[in-house]
């Protein structure tokens, strides 16, 4: 098999690129962005979600929730967080994918870059992001990946297993608005699992020191995991996690984030994802004698 790439129009993003390898494909609007807003089996659902409202919309001052996939930067901040992303972005073919480069940020002299390069042969992407200082004096962030997920899934985050004798081993953050006794949520004895309701409006967002670097999503027979690379020793903002995950009735978010990063001017800091997506995977409720087996199968780093 190979990597096929080509123009297409997607909902109405006229300039979009389509990465394909006969099971699975990407798709990237150059219109807006950086963003992915499509990956799926090839001619299946998207696991992505997408504001309807948004689709094909470009140009404007105005900040818009497309969905998809985004790179953001973190701490989260009202004004620096959400400028918009409604410009076009260049692109060029990598080996086995492509480049998006955004047209450097004004106000925060940031310039964000993603390399999406596809498996010849699996249902497997690599994604590189990329944030560049571009401003004369030093500034410090995390390179913030969110994912926008399909609803009615179940989502499984492994809780951390390391042996610290008498200290604690993981730190579990909320959010002002986040409920512990929210029936979505469930605090496992091994994982935590959270279910998306199309029916409850209401937000919930949790923190965790993600030691084993991945999370699962498991909708109508198909699981996505996505993969990233959590330093130990690192630093990260948010009470020091790097995993983060959220939910309301329209989609649910996987975020992972890069350690907490003073850059000098001209430096760049990366932070990599990789994602697997797989058929035939059935969970119907949660059950952790059921999350044990899709993990050792699918999801477990095998070393």
């Amino acid at each position: 098999m190979s990597v096929k790439i080509e123009k297409i129009n997607f909902s109405g993003w006229e300039n979009s690129i389509r990465l394909s390898n006969g099971i699975i494909d990407v798709v990237a609007t150059t219109d807006i962005g950086p963003r992915i807003v499509r990956f799926g089996f090839e001619e299946d659902a998207n696991e992505f979600n997408l504001d309807p409202k948004t689709l094909g919309l470009k140009g404007g001052d105005e900040f818009r929730f497309y969905g998809g996939h985004r790179l953001w930067h973190s701490p989260e901040d009202r004004k620096r967080t959400y400028i918009p992303d409604n410009d076009p972005v260049d692109w060029h073919e990598i080996e086995n994918g492509i480049r998006l480069i955004q047209k450097p940020e004004k106000w925060v002299n940031t310039q964000k870059q993603i390399d999406i390069i596809l498996s010849p042969d699996e249902s497997k992407v690599k994604l590189i992001h990329r944030i560049a200082n571009l401003g004369a004096w030093p500034i410090e962030l995390s390179a913030w990946a969110i994912t926008v997920l399909n609803t009615e899934g179940i989502e499984i985050i492994p809780q951390p297993n390391k042996d610290t004798d008498l200290l604690p081993n993981r730190q579990i953050v909320l959010w002002p608005y986040s409920k512990m006794n929210d029936k979505r949520v469930y605090w496992g004895e091994k994982y935590i699992a959270l279910k998306q309701d199309p029916n409850n409006e209401t937000p919930f967002k949790l923190g965790i020191n993600n030691q084993e670097g991945w999370a699962a999503y498991i909708r109508k027979g198909h699981l996505f995991v996505k993969r990233y690379y959590p330093q130990e020793d690192a630093t990260y903002p948010d009470f020091g996690v790097s995993f983060e995950t959220y939910t309301n009735d329209w989609m649910l978010e996987i975020e992972t984030l890069s350690p907490f990063t003073k850059l000098q001017p001209g430096e760049t800091i990366e932070h990599i994802e990789e994602w697997e997506l797989y058929s035939d995977v059935n969970v119907k409720d949660i059950d952790e004698s059921v999350f044990e087996e899709v993990v050792e199968k699918y999801c477990r780093r095998k070393f």
